[in-house]
């Protein structure tokens, strides 16, 4: 196989080296090779191929333009999907118009012989118009786009339900404020055993000051009974770490108002999003390790979660999954929450089932999840 190539690269570069040197023969002779002919075939050619990509792109459109974005689910979705119809529209409006012009001009203005091209240095006029109407259409581009993001971050969130959505490398978890539609306080430190999201209670609290006390007590007598200086020496410094981890744990709590802690005991732990349809919701971003990014396509709704920060984005279901099943004809179809940004190996993990659901059945689902809340973890 190595010769095979090493024969090949040969006869590559001897085929180099013969075409350079009819190349460099023909230097200083005023010979044209360029003929009307030539000039008709490549105007031709380049004028089917102006075609062929406007059949394309036509055809492209009927065949796959069902696998955009679908009805959206929100009432922020339907303005989001007007901005991008217009965009869209404008870009398509503009590739129809220079697309014919630019291979129609390239083909009636090809070479011949009977025909010297003329040569402009500059045009002021035509510099100002292709500057000055592109930059205004682009500002009212912006414009209307900060309208729309300003009517869908400024709205009253008041009387929405209080959602907070947590990543983490590879899953998806959600919690819900209780009765009081107050989320209690939460820090990664707290994150152990079955408190995934690191919730600060009394009841959390205690279950982890009392898992570390264990742990203490244990290193203590290890070392107690240990006659080796080396392993003295390593459970010494993880009882270090320990007892700092305990104490930042305390100072969180003691941090942490009575208000926040009575908060955090009704919250309900879940991994299935359930909406309550035509209520809207506020939901609370955050993540555990790196940055995430919270994508539901169908209510057009994007946030990353930061770890350290919380982001939030309130939005208003208006279809049911059922609703959206009958619609796209498909019983198989469920919302989703994904990930969208590549967050590691296992990044396809990162789904979240949605439900949309009546209210009468979005309670009925919120009494049934009581093992889940903060206080019996």
């Amino acid at each position: 196989m190595i010769k095979v190539l090493i024969v090949l690269f040969v006869l590559i570069f001897l085929a180099q080296i013969i075409r350079v040197f009819e190349i460099s023969s023909n230097i200083g002779k005023n010979k044209n090779e360029v003929t009307d002919s030539s000039n008709n075939i490549n105007g031709i050619f380049l004028l089917i191929a102006g075609i062929v990509l406007l059949v394309f792109f036509f055809w492209q459109r009927a065949e796959w333009m069902h696998l955009t974005l679908q009805t959206p689910a929100s009432e922020h979705g339907v303005i989001i999907d007007k901005l991008w119809d217009t965009t869209m529209g404008l870009i398509m409006f503009v590739f129809l118009l220079l697309t014919p012009m630019l291979f129609g001009i390239a083909y009636y203005f090809r070479g011949r012989q009977d025909r010297k091209a003329s040569f402009i240095t500059h045009n002021n006029k035509l510099e100002i118009f292709w500057t000055a109407i592109p930059a205004v259409v682009l500002l009212a581009l912006i414009s209307y786009g900060l309208n729309v993001w300003g009517k869908i971050v400024n709205q009253d969130v008041s009387d929405a339900i209080v959602v907070e959505v947590y990543a983490k490398q590879f899953g998806w978890s959600a919690r819900y404020a209780g009765e009081d539609n107050k989320l209690g306080s939460a820090n990664v430190r707290y994150v152990g055993g079955r408190n995934e999201l690191g919730v600060i209670s009394k009841n959390t609290k205690e279950n982890q000051i009392k898992a570390i006390d264990e742990k203490i007590d244990k290193l203590l007598a290890e070392i107690e009974n240990s006659d080796n200086p080396a392993e003295k020496k390593l459970k010494s410094a993880r009882l270090e770490k320990l007892e700092k981890k305990r104490k930042t744990l305390l100072t969180y709590f003691i941090t942490t108002s009575e208000e926040q802690l009575l908060a955090a005991e009704d919250d309900v732990v879940t991994k299935e999003l359930h909406l309550p349809v035509g209520k809207k919701v506020l939901f609370k971003f955050r993540s555990q390790d790196i940055i995430h990014s919270a994508f539901l396509p169908h209510f057009r709704v994007q946030m990353n979660c930061v770890p350290g920060t919380t982001t939030q984005f309130a939005f208003t279901p208006t279809v049911t999954s059922e609703d959206m099943k009958k619609e796209m004809d498909n019983e198989l179809f469920d919302y989703v929450l994904l990930c969208n940004k590549i967050c590691g190996n296992a990044h396809y993990n990162m789904q979240m089932k949605v439900i949309v659901e009546s209210e009468e059945d979005f309670n009925k689902w919120m009494e049934s999840q009581n093992e889940n809340k903060i206080i019996n973890l």
